[in-house]
């Protein structure tokens, strides 16, 4: 028998879109888009005036010396900001040693372990630590760590641990809120599925959810460093700052924002001018870190990812042969 083809449905003239229908759609589709247009001009504006007006003022001091000189005796002209630069790339590190780690897993711990009370409670602690002014962390700071007898945790002097502590305490919460948001638009199906491979549940959240958030979780790693890199007031009152290279840990330590405020209060317009330079090359350490990390992990982490998931699953035939039979 020749099987019967369904007639195609006659075309209602009711559903024709009119041209003055269309026109309007067009309109109102070319107005959504220049105001998408106009809002990121208006993002991207402050950026490229900041970064012009700051390579105006101080590309002209950038030299050789300037990089690989500590500042010049007061009232002379000349030197530069190696041990500035070196100082701020220490503090950074050692803050990210103890603020990445302890950031990631809290926010971890928080989606895939915690009670949504408990959850609750943190998420508002850290909301609330995200809008300390920096002036405040450096108060408390220094009665923790730097203020003889202040805490067990005194030092009793300013230095350069007090410092990155300090920075470290800043990074926490911010990493913990920006990744947990990014933990929580993973799927729960690929943990029901890593579940159901029989795989321990640490390991889900470490290699399937983890991984899966990567990119977001780096977002935000990234967004803590930038931060932390502009600091002052914390430093001020923990770090305090060297004109020279720091002799340990436990001693003060100079620092790119520590010393563009010397150099801005000074009266010397040979260190105004360095000032600008300096601010300058504290911009472009963050936008090449940036740059740096989102090049790195672009392709190569996906690609590696990938290499290490699972490819033998458990048979399953023999179930369904049973149901079979």
């Amino acid at each position: 028998m020749t099987a019967l083809v369904p007639a195609a449905p006659a075309f209602d003239p009711r559903l024709r879109v009119s041209d003055g229908v269309r026109r309007w759609r067009n309109l109102k589709s070319g107005l959504v888009s220049a105001l998408c247009v106009l809002g990121a001009v208006v993002v991207v504006t402050p950026l490229a005036l900041v970064f012009g007006y700051l390579v105006f003022k101080g590309a002209g001091s950038l030299n050789w010396d300037f990089f690989t000189k500590t500042p010049a005796p007061v009232g002379e002209t000349g030197g530069g900001i190696a041990h500035a630069i070196g100082g701020t790339f220490l503090l950074i590190g050692m803050a990210s040693l103890v603020g990445i780690p302890v950031g990631v897993l809290g926010a971890i711990y928080l989606t895939e372990y915690a009670r949504p009370a408990f959850a609750a409670r943190v998420r508002f602690a850290a909301d609330v630590l995200n809008g300390v002014p920096s002036i405040v962390w450096g108060i408390v700071a220094y009665g923790i760590f730097v203020l003889p007898g202040g805490s067990p945790l005194s030092l009793g002097k300013f230095s350069a641990l007090a410092g990155a502590a300090t920075l470290a305490f800043i990074m926490i919460p911010l990493i913990v809120r920006t990744a947990e948001e990014v933990l929580l638009l993973v799927p729960n199906g690929y943990r029901e599925a890593g579940l159901a491979l029989g795989i321990a549940k640490w390991k889900i959240s470490l290699h399937i959810v983890a991984k899966t958030a990567f990119r977001g979780i780096l977002t935000g790693v990234l967004l803590a460093v930038a931060r932390i890199s502009g600091e002052t007031a914390p430093l001020l009152f923990t770090a305090l700052g060297n004109n020279d290279w720091g002799r340990g840990l436990g001693e003060p330590i100079a620092a790119l924002p520590l010393q563009i405020y010397a150099y801005a209060i000074s009266p010397y317009d040979d260190w105004h001018r360095q000032a600008w330079a300096a601010a300058l090359v504290l911009l472009l350490v963050v936008l090449t870190m940036n740059l740096s990390l989102r090049f790195l992990t672009r392709e190569r982490i996906v690609k590696v990812a990938r290499r290490q998931l699972p490819t033998d699953v458990p048979p399953a035939a023999p179930v369904a042969q049973a149901h079979a039979g």
